[in-house]
């Protein structure tokens, strides 16, 4: 507001041609309505401010001083199209005036999305103006990015009156299913909460509801995340009693009688600087969350999940994310390969811009591509969500459809920027001989890559959900002491539709004749010879044995009904020879290891489908003795 006060007197300097109407020479009347508009946007009331000025041309129709005026008004509301009116009116009754009010036109024009005239119009600021303006300087290495990009499709839609209220709402975020959202809203513009709704089963949101204590409270908290599988939420706390700072961050649990009393993240995260904005990791091993320091404006930090279930110390992303500018909101996809951030810091258009950035092969990543205009403007733009399917956007707006203040939207994200489109498989995990639910360590890995994808535990009633991002292969393991660990696999590479997989567990406990099917453990058809993806499951099983070392197993080959019995025989022998042969190589006596094969006598499965018979190409592994 300062900066625009300087503009102010600017404006009031202007001297204008004879034949239009000066301050000096306006008529008593339409001196007066200025006089007031100045008055208002001292008191910083530019609606009020408008009002008066468009009575004062009323009063005397070629006003260029309140012309131009109303054009600088209209920038500090950014209300850039009702700006450039202004500015041509004032542009056609005085030519020289226009000169004076560059910078503010602008930046009208940037508003607008007419880049090309912006920097046209700064460069001509620039090369006339006595000092540099930083302001100036700014607005042109801005529109010097935005005239090299194009347009991208957008088509935001408010998400309508079940969601939006004459009360700002802001922070969406969903979980997995897409069928719970939960934002904050700031409740009678003072005290935040947040409010939750659901999808009923013809998709429309159900009117939001407060979500009550003890999660909501006296004091202020907001910014807040679900993670994927609705089971956690994190946000942000200010100034709670038990604070280490002024904004940390908290955590509560949902159980089956509701939301638990929120807790301190503690000391990995929290400090005496301002941390908020958190996000949880699909697997909520691994918390992103902003943090102001003394040493930066504002970067994206992240700790991650100790084996004793403390947030370990957050670091901070590195340079490639981070600037010495302001980085925010950041948000990792269900696919745990995209970040969404905003930040004032990398090439943009002006303010904070939304961005995207890939994670690399190596884990790290990479460099951050603008989501582009009109989703990014010349305003602060933040606090974006995308669906599990990569499809559809969350965001919030003050546009001019809101229902009074800034408002929750959706629009369909377009294809370049989408994340992998992400299913997720969920169950329980269970005793097989007693039924028990069961805690459990569980591991997604990336059968291609061998990187680890999700690292989950079931929780106390034996439930999980991991996403599974499309367009690769995984191998799933699950590992609790005292059972043989658990295997599966998920071809998604050319995965069609959006149902989950459902899939419950059974652990065999660690004890004699127990037998666990090696679900990842790969030959190629009538091969013996174990394929390269084959080596995270027996690395599992290498492990097992290293920590059981008086076990001892049998190798068991089986195979389908296509071919001779005799050629089936041999083969599956020789297969089950092939993962002795690699548990020896890696450490494991062979007196502890038995191979044997089984041919086709002994189905799990039809032989009369193809899905059938590949249940039946199998590796098993039975505990002889323990």
């Amino acid at each position: 507001m300062k900066h625009f006060l300087l503009l102010l007197c600017c404006c009031c300097s202007i001297r204008l041609a004879a034949q239009t109407v000066t301050y000096e020479t306006a008529a008593k009347k339409a001196q007066a309505a200025f006089d007031q508009a100045i008055s208002s946007m001292r008191e910083y009331k530019p609606k009020d401010a408008v009002k008066y000025l468009q009575e004062a041309v009323k009063f005397q129709p070629k006003f260029a001083d309140a012309y131009g005026q109303l054009g600088l008004t209209y920038v500090e509301m950014k209300q850039y199209a009702q700006a450039l009116e202004a500015f041509k009116q004032l542009q056609t009754l005085d030519p020289d005036g226009i000169r004076r009010v560059r910078l503010a036109n602008a930046r009208a024009l940037a508003g607008n999305g007419m880049f090309t005239e912006a920097l046209a119009m700064v460069n001509a600021f620039i090369a006339n103006a006595k000092n540099p303006v930083p302001a100036a300087e700014q607005l042109k290495k801005n529109m010097e990015f935005a005239v090299k990009t194009k347009p991208v499709p957008f088509q935001p839609q408010n998400l309508g009156d079940n969601i939006n209220s004459p009360d700002p709402e802001y922070f969406p975020s969903l979980t997995i299913d897409g069928k719970t959202l939960i934002y904050t809203r700031r409740v009678n513009g003072k005290n935040e909460d947040f409010f939750i709704s659901t999808r009923d089963s013809s998709l429309q949101w159900q009117p939001a509801k407060n979500m009550g204590e003890p999660v909501n409270t006296s004091f202020n908290e907001g910014a807040q995340n679900i993670s994927q599988d609705g089971q956690m939420l994190v946000f942000t706390g200010c100034d709670f009693p038990e604070g280490r700072g002024s904004c940390d961050i908290y955590y509560s649990i949902k159980t089956p009688e509701g939301w638990q009393m929120p807790k301190n993240v503690g000391p990995g995260v929290n400090t005496r600087d301002w941390e908020s904005q958190p996000c949880l990791s699909p697997d909520k091993q691994s918390l992103y969350f902003v943090r102001q320091t003394p040493d930066a404006s504002s970067d994206i930090f992240v700790s991650h999940r100790t084996p004793e279930g403390q947030w370990g110390r957050a670091e901070r992303l590195g340079p490639t994310i981070n600037t010495p500018g302001r980085e925010t909101t950041p948000f990792l996809h269900a696919d745990g390969q995209t970040l969404f951030f905003a930040s004032d810091g990398h090439p943009g258009y002006g303010g904070l811009d939304i961005f995207y950035s890939r994670r690399q092969p190596d884990g790290s990543w990479g460099t951050p591509v603008n989501l582009g205009y009109p989703i990014n403007t010349i305003e602060e733009e933040g606090s974006l969500v995308v669906s599990s399917d990569g499809k559809t956007a969350y965001f919030a707006s003050d546009r001019s459809d809101s229902r009074g203040s800034l408002d929750i939207y959706s629009f369909e994200l377009y294809e370049a920027a989408r994340p992998l489109p992400t299913l997720y498989v969920k169950g329980f995990v269970y005793d097989a001989k007693t039924n028990k639910r069961l805690t459990a360590a569980m591991e997604l890995m990336d059968l291609s890559t061998k990187l680890t994808i999700a690292t989950i535990r079931s929780d106390e009633n034996g439930d999980y959900l991991v996403p599974l991002p499309t367009g690769k292969d995984y191998a799933f393991n699950v590992n609790r002491k005292g059972y043989l660990f658990y295997s599966d696999n998920f071809s998604l590479k050319e995965a069609k539709g959006d149902q989950p997989f459902e899939k419950n567990i059974p652990l065999q406990p660690l004890e004699a004749n127990a037998v666990v099917v090696l679900r990842n453990i790969f030959f190629a058809t009538k091969e013996y010879a174990l394929q390269p993806a084959s080596t995270t499951e027996l690395d599992k099983l290498v492990a097992l044995l290293k920590d059981n070392p008086a076990m001892q197993v049998e190798i068991g080959g089986h195979t389908d009904n296509v071919g001779s019995d005799a050629d089936n025989q041999v083969l599956s022998e020789n297969r089950a020879r092939s993962v002795v042969q690699y548990l020896v190589e890696h450490g494991i006596a062979a007196n502890r290891l038995k191979a044997k094969g089984f041919g086709k006598t002994k189905p799990i499965d039809t032989n009369d489908t193809e899905a059938g018979r590949a249940q039946n190409r199998r590796t098993e592994l039975k505990v002889i003795s323990i």
